[in-house]
């Protein structure tokens, strides 16, 4: 059996007839499809604004040009994507690197110890994975210190925790709709703003006139496809819960499971082990494809200043990702399972 790490099933009837309409009508960008996306995001996140871009990283990129940290530190967690880090260097900011906890999000304990011995402009929590980072304390360290909070939630799309969503708890937030992502449109990104006050320097930095601006925009193909994955969210999202409870429930005790907090969406499915690269190996010899995240920490991938970062070395060097997607069927789960635990068995 042959199993990808992922397989995008998000081109239905449904899409296909939005796309012809969209070639019919000859209106290819700034239509009704991208304005029907911002405002069921924005009502499905309950914040103020939700604008749409051409990646996760332009998003990153715009919040934090909106929250104006040239040549001010902007505190990242070591183990997260490299656009996380690359969008405070190319705004201008100075990143902060601080180690992460069992959850694989920002550690608090170093993040008040940054605070306290830096001036920090912002808090940048990556809910990883699609697990939340531990959003009330982090507000109420970033109200103590006078910090801005921007979210990276590029990879959780509808987590929550007390009721309230993943990219509503801080000031701003930068959301990815890459292929791979649990809302897709193949490339994309969005600003998702609960800041009043931000609103408009946002806007200013997209729309052309107010300011000098970069068109980051959509087409109106990306949109639709965004859309009709936004109206299948709760669906697919529960199929990846269900995927990640059997496997659960089958490694516990074997590997080293990333700790919840909330309602985690799974965006990827991680497992740790002392011997991952030989799992690994193993794994694609019997069809099973898997990935590393991440194979480096940000300070290093970038040469800044950082904390002490014991738990995300150990993170960087055991972590692997299994396969997880909404079309992946329950006799490949079974599959996956018990190849993995033969392979435990068998290096013991």
């Amino acid at each position: 059996m042959k199993i990808p790490f992922f397989r995008f099933n998000g081109i239905t009837d449904e899409v296909i007839e939005s796309l012809n309409e969209i070639i019919s009508s000859g209106k290819l960008t700034r239509g009704k499809y991208t304005k029907l996306f911002e405002e069921e995001f924005k009502n499905f996140l309950g914040v103020e604004l939700v604008k749409t871009v051409n990646s996760g990283t332009t998003a990153l990129y715009t919040a934090l040009r909106a929250l104006n940290v040239e040549n001010r530190y902007v505190i990242v967690p070591a183990l997260s994507f490299m656009a996380t880090i690359d969008a405070v260097i190319l705004a201008g900011g100075k990143p902060l690197v601080v180690d992460v906890d069992e959850t694989y999000t920002l550690d608090l304990n170093q993040l008040e110890d940054a605070l306290k011995h830096y001036d920090v402009t912002v808090i940048l929590p990556v809910h990883l994975f699609g697990n939340m980072a531990n959003m009330p304390a982090i507000v109420e360290l970033a109200q103590k210190y006078g910090a801005y909070i921007l979210e990276d939630t590029a990879q959780a799309h509808g987590a929550h925790y007390e009721g309230i969503k993943a990219g509503a708890w801080g000031d701003i937030a930068a959301f990815s709709f890459y292929a791979t992502k649990n809302v897709a449109m193949g490339e994309g990104g969005a600003v998702a703003v609960k800041n009043p006050l931000l609103a408009q320097k946002v806007k200013a930095l997209l729309d052309f006139g107010e300011e000098p601006a970069f068109n980051f925009r959509l087409s109106e193909f990306q949109s639709a496809i965004g859309l009709h994955s936004l109206r299948h969210i709760e669906e697919n999202t529960y199929r990846r819960r269900e995927i990640a409870r059997n496997y659960n429930e089958a490694f516990k005790g074997l590997f080293g499971l990333q700790k919840e907090r909330g309602y985690h969406v799974y965006h990827v499915y991680s497992l740790r082990h002392p011997q991952r690269d030989v799992i690994i190996k193993e794994l694609q010899d019997r069809g099973i494809s898997t990935k590393v995240y991440y194979p480096y920490l940000l300070h290093e991938l970038r040469s800044t200043e950082h904390f002490s970062t014991p738990f995300a070395e150990k993170l960087k060097n055991e972590l692997f990702a299994l396969p997880i997607y909404p079309s992946l069927t329950n006799r490949e789960v079974e599959y996956i399972i018990n190849e993995l635990l033969e392979i435990i068995e068998k290096i013991s």
